[in-house]
């Protein structure tokens, strides 16, 4: 095996190899960047204090799409995370390693969920307990703990399985379950129980991730291709992929619960074909996101860029990315409250768009798209050094608890 093939990436996996898929860190780094936009505007907007983007009666093309482009970070955070799994186990480790890495992984980032990036969200642990990317990383890690044990077939058939047939589901509802209902919404339906006194919301049910990391660990063995062939397969399945949720969305029968239509102009036909689904991830939303990142995996195969580059760097370092770049956004937030409204307490709530209480805001709040594009500009600065300096210290030292951050 080259050192090409055995060339991985670190995610939020937490994996390490000899050395390194820069496609993988490239587009991960670039969604990474992308998801930065995606909390800036959750924080600051005031169309998201107003309205969901998706809602074509009130929305604009430039909300619609910046809200949109997000759509593709969670899936590359799961689908690579698969793969990370994948190069992990590659250096000698048994199956016994991984199945114990993975799972211990996945609960140190269902504990990060619970406890200190919901504090940075809602700057308390006495608000809402919302369940998102973190929570559903962690238990799609734990579920591929047992999964690794399969016949590499039979985890294919299980992932591919779970992705395409997973909206046959969706005409159950939790309330069908009656007090067993919180089960359902943890792993199919999104919703919002109680547990004892706390308010749980489900943002991320589990099914349909929990396959999307399956098949991104089965993919790794596509990185043992030689490198020509390699492109070739992912430029080809990517194309693939696209042209299925074209087809499939086209036809409007299966694949989304929420069916396109035609609107009051083409542009905003061509907005409702893409908006799917995302809670839980519809097929028509994972064929939509993971078809066209398949194939900038082999578009930029052959990029080889400076470690200083930023999609190098986020990349290298998503979990501690994540982490600084969600508190600079709320913080971000707070200094732009003080200077508009010449107070913030208000911001140590979260928006009423990602669970905090309207009333609690001002009836004015939020700022022009123009404004969100800015702070997310200012925040990339800001984030960057501390990344590569993060990234520097991973590659000097070798502690185990490195790789759980």
């Amino acid at each position: 095996m080259s050192s090409t093939i055995l060339s991985g990436s670190e995610n939020l996996s937490g994996s390490r190899t000899q050395t390194r898929v820069q496609s993988i860190d490239i587009l991960r780094g670039a969604v990474m960047i992308i998801m930065a936009l995606d909390h800036t505007r959750d924080f600051l907007s005031s169309a998201a204090i107003s309205f969901p983007p998706e809602d074509l009666t009130r929305t604009t093309a430039a909300i619609f799409l910046t809200r949109w482009i997000t759509h593709f970070c969670a899936p590359v955070f799961m689908f690579t995370a698969g793969l990370g799994a994948y190069f992990w186990a590659q250096r000698g480790r048994t199956r016994g390693e991984l199945s114990r890495f993975l799972w211990t992984r996945g609960l140190w980032l269902i504990v990060l969920e619970l406890t200190l990036v919901r504090f940075i969200i809602f700057f308390s642990l006495s608000n809402s307990v919302v369940l998102t990317v973190l929570w559903a990383l962690g238990w799609a890690m734990i579920a591929l703990a047992g999964l690794v044990y399969l016949p590499p077939r039979a985890l294919l058939a299980v992932s591919l399985g779970m992705i395409a047939l997973h909206n046959l589901l969706d005409p159950i509802m939790a309330p069908q379950f009656g007090s067993a209902a919180w089960i359902w919404n943890v792993l199919h339906q999104s919703g919002v129980f109680r547990l004892g006194g706390a308010v749980i919301v489900v943002g991320y049910p589990l099914i349909p991730w929990i396959g999307v990391m399956a098949a991104g660990y089965c993919f790794g063995r596509v990185f043992t291709m030689e490198a020509a062939q390699r492109r070739k397969l992912l430029i080809r399945m990517g194309l693939g992929i696209t042209a299925g949720f074209i087809v499939l969305r086209a036809v409007n029968v299966y694949g989304d619960l929420n069916a396109w239509s035609t609107q009051r102009s083409a542009l905003f036909t061509a907005l409702s074909f893409l908006n799917c689904t995302k809670y839980p991830p519809s097929l028509d939303f994972l064929l939509m996101t993971l078809g066209p990142a398949i194939l900038a995996m082999g578009l930029i195969d052959r990029v080889r860029l400076s470690p200083k580059n930023p999609l190098f760097i986020f990349g290298r370092v998503p979990l501690f990315y994540f982490v600084v770049h969600l508190a600079v956004a709320h913080l971000s937030a707070v200094l732009l409250g003080f200077f508009r409204y010449g107070k913030a307490s208000f911001l140590l709530y979260t928006p009423p768009n990602m669970g905090g209480p309207r009333q609690a805001f001002p009836a004015d709040y939020g700022f022009d798209l123009w404004v969100c594009y800015a702070v997310w500009f200012a925040l990339l600065v800001i984030v960057y050094p501390l990344c590569r300096w993060f990234a520097g210290l991973k590659q000097r030292r070798s502690d185990w608890w490195l790789s759980y951050l």
